[in-house]
């Protein structure tokens, strides 16, 4: 069901809980926000076990929680103790902002949550307040001292990296790694609709590794698994890792084994791709497990081999990156 023409098998399917969330970060959604779905047309709890339990059955390994904001839906420690349950299932893993995740994070750990990223794209309090439209930088960077604690190990964090805004802490941001068990995962910025990208704002793979390896000529490259997305390195002697996202400039599509499903029940084979399938309309209409598996298979044969180039994915209609999550 989930091998796709290319004979890519997709064993990681990425789950977003809620298209709310409590920050406005500007490469995530317009200046005046975005039209959110009504309650009725989200996925229900039940919908979400039912068609994570079919995906599990069909291969899939690893489940990760977005949004929105996934930690603001109120039953997630239920849907994670659910999810942990499902036979086959060996990882449990979220993404969030943070800024409530040191409350919430013991009860998800008890509840089975394996791995955890949170987004930081600035060290900087005013710089967190002028991306995020909102406070609480404070509050992200308790989560991740909280998380460290509680012994995750590592704990990954996001970072979006925009000339003129924040590539002048690449840097400090790898400096975290010295003494801390993290992974700072540095993301080349994307064209989603309303973020207003622009190619002058992307910093790209070989400029950030330039200035990493001007500072740190001991960083070392380390072996990445086939369907990773990042390229792995290290500093010598440093706790943690450093990673690239290089989605703009050297994409990862040949490894892809990821699969979104989004919070009103479309499935997107592709973060980039325009095309989904409602897997909430089959179910409410009655289909059976045969029929939803069938739907399913469909849409991950449907599959390109690469998403377009970067120029023409900005002039490509797609969802904000709140609906589609993170």
């Amino acid at each position: 069901m989930l091998v796709d023409s290319f004979g890519r098998k997709h064993t990681y399917l990425r789950i977003s809980l809620t298209e709310r969330c409590n920050l406005r970060c500007k490469y995530c959604m317009p200046e005046e926000g975005v039209a959110l779905s009504p309650k009725t047309q989200l996925l229900s709890q039940d919908e979400i076990i039912k068609l994570a339990s079919l995906f599990v059955a069909g291969g899939v390994n690893k489940i990760r929680l977005t949004g929105g904001e996934p930690t603001i839906r109120h039953d997630i420690e239920e849907i994670c103790t659910r999810l942990k349950n499902l036979e086959g299932l060996k990882n449990i893993a979220i993404t969030t902002n943070g800024l409530v995740l040191a409350r919430k994070l013991p009860q998800l750990k008890a509840a089975g949550l394996d791995q955890l990223n949170i987004s930081l794209d600035t060290l900087v309090p005013a710089k967190f307040e002028l991306l995020t439209r909102r406070k609480g930088h404070a509050k992200v960077l308790h989560s991740i001292e909280t998380a460290i604690e509680m012994g995750y190990d590592p704990v990954k964090i996001n970072c979006v990296v925009m000339r003129d805004f924040n590539d002048d802490e690449v840097i400090d941001f790898v400096e975290l790694t010295r003494y801390k068990p993290v992974n700072v995962r540095f993301i080349e910025f994307m064209p989603f609709d309303g973020n207003v990208w622009n190619s002058k704002k992307l910093v790209s793979y070989a400029e950030l590794l330039s200035l990493v390896r001007s500072r740190f000529p001991s960083l070392m490259r380390l072996k990445d698994h086939s369907s990773d997305t990042a390229k792995n390195y290290t500093v010598q002697g440093f706790q943690g890792t450093v990673s690239f996202i290089t989605s703009m400039t050297q994409h990862f599509c040949s490894g892809c084994n990821r699969l979104r499903l989004m919070a009103d029940g479309n499935l997107k084979v592709c973060l980039f791709g325009p095309s989904e399938v409602s897997l909430r309309d089959a179910i409410r209409s009655g289909v059976d497990d045969s029929g939803l598996q069938e739907i399913i298979s469909c849409a991950v044969k449907r599959k390109k081999a690469a998403h377009a180039g970067m120029f023409e994915l900005a002039r490509t209609q797609n969802r904000p990156m709140i609906h589609i999550g993170g």
